[in-house]
């Protein structure tokens, strides 16, 4: 890129830099995402199908959208956003990632057609965060309002967020399971009821069948001891969490040690079997009965722990020990040359259950009482990865439902409501922001349209049926895909907590409009790959930005 100066060219950017500019810049970002967006969009619903991703040796068998988003390794930077956007509404509320997804697609189909019509990029954004603030206002008035105590509603949410995803079969257990952990960990913060996903650990076991699942008080790990000699159930447990490996600590590389005769190696033998020997002293002055070690520890560490009688664990995941100091009330050893009692937990009964290798490690009657674990099981790794999926959805949905204490019906009820509701709204508006808010209000039906799509319904009947529902007075009434009718969803038990649909309205606008506001993309071959640049095939030109897909992915 050059501008002149009397006749004399200035250089601005480097050589090879790519520009796209104007329409072609928008067209570009507009089409990579809604290239995205149609990749997840077949999964969602009950009826959606799922999407096996393969990649480095891996193969991943989901339609949990923000899994598929985080597999396809998207490069186009646009296409991207929608990734974070999925990721985000993942964090915030653990269901809806696949309708945030495909809205956000869908707001920018429509918003093509309005710069197509010559309205402006920025007209556009206006009138969609408009829309999008009327939209959540609008949402107040169909909400249902809980309590704690309403099982039957949070069963029917934790119901909800698992259709579809693989466990129909063992629905019911796991709601209840789910409900249950989440009542175990509420907790009271200024008045408001606070839900820590963090203090749920959920581990996985193949054997069994997933009927298997059991909820335990206290933590679950797939751990056998270091040493036979060990005992395998230690009641009064004070347990100590180290991070680093018990050993005898080798010397730099830099130092010599010269032995000439065999007495001195006996010695030097001898010296670093008293390291190590008052490394495990020091363990047993600490009052710790029970060790769990982040990294390894050494044979002969493990003879010395197993003579004191202390039941020793190796090479547990950094995740896992913090998982435990939590439950137990302990500090993390980070040197184990200085520590002391005041740094150990205590838990009422450490024990191992299970035969061969097929052993199971239980803390339990931790000092923290809200400290739970879900022990999933399945007969395949895939299956297991599925129910994990679904379970963390279920958590996150019916912790948010705890905390806002307010509802809404599923199944495309809300959406067909706010479609309705802006239609009329737009028509008080003047000028071209009627126009934006009607494009907005036409967005929204894509997610029952989908619906009924993917169940291989007529999505022109099913949306002229919820329509009329909706016109009649019954707000709460969604698309029933398994009867191909259209039922108040509300009584039917489809009920999704208010926060999955104003982070979906919220995330999916402000994504649709970062995207519309770009209006010029510079691309540099330097950092890039192999001289690919915007608009020539490259991280985000090609065909909608969809490189980067792990090779064999099916769609």
């Amino acid at each position: 890129m050059a501008a002149q100066l009397g006749g004399q060219p200035i250089i601005i950017l480097r050589e090879g830099t790519e520009r796209n500019r104007g329409k072609e810049a928008r067209n570009n970002n507009i089409m990579a995402v809604k290239a995205v967006a149609a990749a997840v969009r077949t999964t969602l619903g009950p009826k959606g199908m799922d999407k096996m991703l393969v990649g480095g040796g891996d193969i991943t068998i989901t339609n949990d959208g923000v899994t598929i988003l985080k597999e396809m390794d998207i490069e186009h930077p646009a296409a991207k956003m929608l990734v974070e956007v999925a990721k985000t509404q993942d964090d915030e509320v653990g269901d809806g990632t696949t309708t945030v997804a495909v809205l956000t697609g869908e707001l920018l189909e429509r918003a093509e057609i309005l710069l197509d019509q010559n309205v402006h990029a920025t007209t556009i954004c206006h009138g969609y965060r408009i829309a999008a603030e009327k939209a959540v206002d609008l949402l107040k008035d169909i909400t249902h309002t809980i309590t704690e105590n309403d099982e039957e509603a949070l069963l029917n949410i934790a119901r909800t967020a698992m259709t579809g995803k693989g466990t129909e079969g063992s629905k019911e257990k796991l709601a209840r399971i789910t409900v249950e952990a989440i009542r175990s960990v509420v907790d009271e913060e200024g008045g408001k009821k606070v839900v820590d996903i963090d203090n749920i650990k959920i581990e996985k076991k193949v054997g069994h069948s997933i009927d298997d699942c059991e909820l335990i008080k206290g933590i679950v790990l797939n751990k056998n001891k270091v040493h036979d000699g060990m005992p395998d159930k230690v009641k009064d447990a004070k347990i100590a969490l180290i991070t680093r490996p018990i050993e005898f600590s080798k010397m730099e590389l830099d130092a010599d040690i010269k032995i000439s005769t065999a007495g001195e190696f006996s010695k030097y033998l001898d010296q670093e079997e008293q390291i190590v020997k008052d490394i495990v002293d020091r363990i047993v002055a600490s009052g710790a009965n029970v060790v769990l070690c982040q990294l390894g520890i050494e044979d002969l560490a493990q003879y010395y722990l197993a003579k004191a009688n202390i039941l020793a664990f190796e090479r547990v995941e950094k995740k896992d020990i913090e998982k435990v100091a939590m439950a137990i009330g302990a500090n993390l050893i980070t040197s184990i040359d200085d520590f002391s009692s005041l740094d150990i937990g205590s838990a009422g009964i450490v024990e191992i259950t299970g035969t061969g290798g097929n052993k199971t490690l239980y803390i339990r009657e931790c000092s923290n009482p809200k400290a739970v674990s879900i022990l999933i099981r399945g007969g395949t790794e895939h299956v297991l990865d599925s129910t994990e999926r679904a379970l963390e959805d279920a958590l996150r949905a019916v912790g948010v439902a705890i905390e806002d204490e307010k509802l809404v019906a599923g199944a495309g009820s809300p959406e067909v409501e706010l479609s309705m509701k802006l239609m009329e709204y737009a028509s008080t508006l003047s000028g071209r922001d009627q126009l934006t808010v009607r494009k907005f209000a036409e967005a929204l039906e894509i997610i029952p349209k989908t619906l009924a799509e993917n169940a291989g319904l007529d999505p022109i009947d099913m949306i002229t049926a919820l329509r009329r529902a909706h016109e009649n007075g019954d707000t709460d009434s969604g698309l029933n895909v398994f009867e191909g009718k259209v039922e108040n969803m509300w009584e039917r038990g489809v009920i999704e907590p208010l926060r999955v649909k104003t982070q979906a309205i919220s995330s999916a606008t402000e994504a649709a409009i970062m995207i519309l506001r770009i209006d010029d993309v510079l691309a540099s071959t330097g950092g890039g790959s192999e001289g690919q640049a915007c608009g020539q095939g490259g991280p985000c030109g090609g065909m909608g930005g969809m490189g980067g897909m792990p090779p064999g992915m099916m769609m």
